[in-house]
């Protein structure tokens, strides 16, 4: 059975319901992915409730209620078999309605998102093609690709008039003081929560009343390439993405602010951007300004110190995931990232695998989360774990012998 077999399969099963309960992942493309499968639900006349949450309980999960999550569920072999699943991590889970490129030996790291496989199912509900543009949050938020199914989704949406391509900077944000002092993907060392760095950078690519981006771009080259891979430069300039339909046309920009919203609890105000409602959007727009320093001030913190073996501690566990992924992006490491934030007895880890190293740190996270009485698991060069803080050595210890291994 092929991927879109198995969408429309689950798409048939959600047809023949009157009410789902749909959880979503925190993140960019897990919003995305619950939004895009509750439009195609309002429109089917379809009741739902959806909550938007860093992980899910099977206990949670009642057997009477249809249950869908997106962008989790697959790793957890202990889910009822009735549960339904869209994601795209490295599957466990056996349920028969389990939608995921990798059951179809689709790359889920970089070809499709759980939104990108949100989306095939929504368009098996019905004409959903507008939706299209927030499975662009997914390849954003997740830093996939553009090719294989993705490319094909992008495709249909640009012929649709749903997606416009261009070229420019990359940044999310408001203007280019926002842009500058909140990046953090990629994160600019000296400059990313520098006031007086970056208005030096603005006045200094000034042309009279408006600013040269030819000028600024150059400006950002010189100053941030000792100390970042070359592939971040990279980062600060390319393809964009106008997406038509939605509340905030940048699709850079709106996969920042989603993502920072979920992240920062307000799961609720993302989802309601992804559904087209603009009221929230003064509120949206401050929630993940607020956010974004935070990682900013944590990334500070941690970039450029030696971490003991590529570990490093944040004390917000909200702020984990991203500050891992400027940590193995825009820094050079010679071994996974891993980042980790206590709350309560519960240590929260995100690791990452860094540019150019090959390695599955979803399965050996997995591994070590389990030998730790914890949970965990990912992505290939993506993962998360949770274990007791009193674990946390033992953790360490697996994690870096299956990387020596």
């Amino acid at each position: 059975m092929s991927l879109e077999d198995t969408a429309q399969r689950l798409a048939e099963h959600l047809a023949m319901q009157e009410f789902v309960e749909v959880y979503a992942h925190h993140d960019a493309d897990g919003i995305a992915a619950g939004s895009i499968i509750c439009c195609a639900l309002l429109r089917r006349g379809i009741r739902f409730r959806l909550r938007v949450l860093s992980r899910v309980s099977p206990a949670a999960i009642s057997p009477e209620t249809p249950t869908l999550l997106c962008d989790f569920g697959a790793g957890m072999e202990d889910l009822p078999g009735e549960v339904m699943v869209i994601d795209h991590h490295l599957p466990h889970f056996q349920g028969a309605l389990h939608v995921n490129p990798r059951l179809h030996q689709i790359d889920g790291d970089r070809e499709l998102s759980s939104s990108g496989a949100a989306f095939l199912v929504a368009q098996s509900l019905g004409d959903n093609r507008d939706l299209a543009g927030l499975a662009m949050l997914g390849i954003l938020g997740d830093g996939q690709e553009m090719k294989g199914m993705n490319h094909s989704v992008f495709n249909e949406a640009v012929t649709d008039r749903i997606v416009t391509p261009a070229r420019g900077c990359l940044l999310p944000g408001r203007d280019g003081h926002e842009r500058l002092l909140s990046a953090i993907n990629p994160y600019l060392p000296m400059i990313s929560g520098d006031e007086m760095a970056v208005a030096d950078l603005l006045d200094a690519a000034a042309e009279g009343e408006s600013i040269s981006s030819e000028i600024l771009l150059s400006l950002l080259v010189i100053r941030i390439s000792p100390f970042v891979p070359a592939e971040t430069l990279l980062d600060l300039y390319g393809d964009r993405y106008e997406l038509e339909r939605e509340v905030i046309p940048d699709a850079h920009t709106f996969t920042a602010v989603v993502d920072a919203c979920g992240k920062s609890g307000r799961g609720g105000l993302a989802a309601s951007l992804c559904l087209r409602s603009p009221e929230a959007l003064p509120d949206a727009w401050d929630t993940a300004l607020r956010h974004r320093m935070k990682v900013v001030h944590a990334i500070r913190n941690a970039f450029g110190k030696t971490g003991s073996g590529g570990f490093y501690e944040v004390v917000d566990p909200t702020v984990a995931s991203d500050v891992a992924d400027a940590l193995a992006r825009d820094s050079i490491q010679e071994a996974p990232v891993v980042v980790t934030a206590r709350s309560d007895d519960l240590c929260h880890i995100s690791a990452r695998t860094p540019r150019g190293m090959e390695m599955d740190i979803g399965s050996a996270v997995r591994e070590a989360a389990i030998q730790c009485g914890g949970i965990g698991g990912g992505h290939r060069l993506r993962a998360g774990a949770t274990i007791n803080c009193s674990r946390l050595e033992q953790f360490r210890e697996h994690l870096q012998k299956a990387v020596a291994g």
